[in-house]
């Protein structure tokens, strides 16, 4: 390598409207940041302009690269928008309504059941074929497998042109003998078919979960695997050959390369909004905020999570649409409140926002592409809280667009310009708000002890609203949030989970049959880092476990430590669960020798780490006398660029606001609201009453005067 040579590891995020990228290089620490457009059609394609793009503005070329990170929508996009092919269910003899049977859950209680239909069904009956043979809960069989029913089952979807196929035989998880001998089955007499078995997707028991998860893995693999098979070839290209790593974002928090993602495509069903939540997460503890609530929003969504002790939290209790997926992902939840959401009036004529969405095209009344109904955008712009551009200027808006937009509405609700503007935005406020109550108060967290870190092209927009509904401590917002999802891609190790079920009495535990399944999954773990290129001594192996109450319908996971397996470990595992039960639910039976606690399921994580890029701090502002005191308030607006009208509350009206640059802040930097803070992909609002602190970082640390 030539001394001028780099060392350049880039972080892509194709959303619905753009495809971020970020870039590190290794020997610098230089980061750079750009927007492309993003090429539904084709994501590949604004994947490669993205590279391209951004390795021109670094002087580099395809020699430079030294590693490709990518968070995918392409997953979630299929399940989303409903657009699942055909496909095929094989289950035991006798399940064959397994999926129809489903769980009792009706959607907002039984207050509406009267008006509530039953979703589609992934696999429609007659889809459905069963085979005999039967094993017990411990693996045992019971009647044996019948290959006449497999071949018929095979030759049933073959004449069919059903290629895509789940299996899923009841008490598998304990033993995966049937389920191979149906996929070999499969395979020869049907060897156009995709298959995935549940014994690989997810051994754990409960038929229906672990059904859906395998179906939606059959679901998502055609599309996947031609997605990644095909940037994997065209990035080679683009580095004339050399092979490059090229790893794909996991649900999980983790990555996986792309050879092996084809096998596991179900992992990357929420892969964008998990890379900005664990860049989120390293951001916020740099600047000592360990507990966050996170914020990303999006044209068409906000989704959010919760951070403890810099580390988002996991659950494998998820759903994407209407789906459930048992995998582990970052627990995120998704509301219908972005900058595209579409405000309009209920049939009893109260004003509503969302879910339904302009999106990227048309877009927003003021994108003039099209749009005819107002968004969240559009009130933005309305009430003088996003400038009248994007981008720096690369995507104009109509404000006029906008304000009759918004008008129309207004008169519809007897309302005047400002008042329904600023009731959009407090409807989607609430929203969000909402939204970020499920990941905290509902998991017994009190949301006053937590920072709100935000992120993405809307994600900044309401953070001193949301500030004030929720009582939090403040916000943080790092730079170039816009570009946050594409920074987290470059911040995560290679992850791959490992699920046992052993259902189990503490009192009567097996210990030998215990770590021998612990043993099982990290060997499962050791090979899996070993095929990703780490060494034997950079594996890294984190176990947990799912514990309950006898007699409860519903597990807790707790951390199990490294070490011996031994009673005192044990014991050890069951007091977290004590004190996590006690936490979540408020009270816990650790005194009451009659309430039994019960394992049910043992889980290896297998971690190759990644070097992280370094944060560079932000340079101080240097005055004539020398760098000013961080602690000493600054006269005036640091920045500041202009001023324009902005309502910050209708009572007020518009006010004279000063516009800053956010490139032109310094670390130390302190002003107060009212304010608008813009940059290249983002805006911030700064409503009065607020302070703003920069911190060494760069982050806008933002906090209710007087209050904290």
């Amino acid at each position: 390598m030539t001394a001028d040579q780099r060392r350049i590891r880039v972080g892509i995020d194709t959303g619905g409207t753009f495809t971020d990228v970020v870039a590190v290089d290794e020997v610098s620490g230089e980061v750079v940041t750009t927007k492309t457009p993003s090429t539904p059609a084709n994501p590949a394609d604004g994947f490669i302009a993205g590279i391209e793009k951004i390795l021109g503005l670094m002087g580099a070329d395809g020699t430079d690269l030294t590693a490709v990170s990518h968070g995918t929508t392409v997953a979630t996009n299929k399940l989303l928008e409903g657009k699942v092919e055909r496909l095929g269910f094989v289950t035991t003899e006798g399940y064959e309504f397994m999926l129809e049977i489903a769980r009792q859950a009706v959607p907002d209680g039984y207050g509406n059941s009267y008006f509530w239909v039953k979703p589609p069904r992934i696999v429609p009956a007659d889809a459905v074929r069963t085979v005999r043979g039967r094993l017990d809960v411990s693996g045992g069989e019971v009647r044996p497998f019948s290959e006449e029913d497999a071949v018929a089952a095979a030759r049933f979807f073959r004449e069919r042109g059903i290629t895509t196929i789940g299996v899923c035989f009841l008490h598998s998880y304990a033993n995966d003998e049937h389920e191979l001998a149906m996929r070999e089955v499969l395979r020869r007499e049907h060897p156009e078919a995709v298959v995935s078995i549940s014994s690989e997707v997810l051994r754990e028991y409960r038929e229906y979960e672990r059904a859906m998860t395998t179906l939606v893995d059959a679901a998502v693999k055609p599309n996947v695997s031609r997605y990644v098979t095909n940037i994997h070839e065209r990035l080679d290209g683009f580095t004339g050959g050399r092979p490059v790593p090229f790893y794909v974002m996991k649900s999980n928090g983790g990555v996986l390369s792309a050879d092996e993602v084809v096998h596991q495509p179900i992992t990357t069903v929420l892969s964008g909004p998990a890379a900005g939540a664990l860049g989120a997460a390293l951001i916020a503890e740099r600047a000592g905020f360990p507990r966050v609530l996170t914020c990303d929003g999006g044209g068409t969504s906000t989704d959010v999570s919760v951070v403890l002790d810099g580390e988002p939290t996991l659950t494998t209790e998820g759903s994407v649409g209407a789906y459930p997926s048992k995998i582990p992902m970052i627990d995120v939840v998704t509301v219908g409140a972005g900058g595209g959401s579409v405000a309009w009036v209920s049939p009893e004529g109260t004003l509503k926002v969302g879910p339904h969405s302009a999106g990227a095209d048309p877009g927003p009344l003021c994108y003039g592409r099209g749009g005819t109904e107002p968004t969240i955008t559009d009130a933005h712009l309305v009430l003088g809280r996003i400038p009248p551009h994007l981008l720096g200027g690369e995507i104009p808006l109509d404000a006029e667009a906008a304000r009759a937009g918004v008008a129309a509405l207004a008169e519809r609700l007897g309302l005047d310009l400002e008042r329904c503007a600023a009731g959009i935005l407090e409807i989607s406020a609430w929203n969000q708000a909402n939204a970020l109550r499920q990941v905290s108060v509902k998991r017994g967290l009190d949301v006053r002890d937590f920072m709100l870190t935000t992120f993405g092209g809307s994600g900044s927009l309401l953070a001193c609203r949301l500030v004030d509904v929720l009582d939090l401590a403040g916000a943080v917002v790092p730079q170039n949030p816009g570009n946050l999802s594409a920074f987290g891609l470059l911040t995560v190790d290679v992850r791959n989970d490992y699920v046992q079920t052993h259902v189990a009495r503490h009192e009567g535990l097996d210990l030998g049959a215990v770590a021998g399944v612990v043993d099982a999954l990290t060997a499962r773990g050791a090979a899996a880092l070993t095929a990703e290129g780490f060494g034997a001594d950079a594996h890294q192996f984190v176990r947990t476990a799912d514990l309950r109450y006898f007699g409860q319908a519903y597990e807790v996971r707790v951390p199990a430590g490294a070490g011996v397996i031994d009673d005192a470990w044990a014991d050890a595992v069951v007091t977290r669960f004590h004190d996590e039960h006690r936490g979540l639910y408020g009270y816990d039976f650790r005194d009451e020798p009659s309430q039994q606690v019960e394992w049910v399921n043992l889980r290896v994580t297998g971690v190759g780490p990644i070097t992280r890029p370094e944060l560079q701090p932000l340079a101080a502002r240097v005055d004539a006398d020398g760098p000013e005191p961080s602690d000493r308030p600054r006269q005036g607006h640091p920045g500041q660029r202009s001023t324009r009208p902005v309502c910050f509350d209708p009572d007020d009206g518009y006010v004279e606001t000063p516009i800053l640059w956010r490139p032109d802040l310094r670390a130390g930097d302190t002003f107060t609201g009212p304010a608008v803070v813009e940059e290249f992909g983002s805006t911030v609002p700064v409503h009065p009453g607020f302070a703003v602190r920069v911190d060494t970082w760069g982050n806008l640390v933002i906090t209710k005067e007087g209050t904290r």
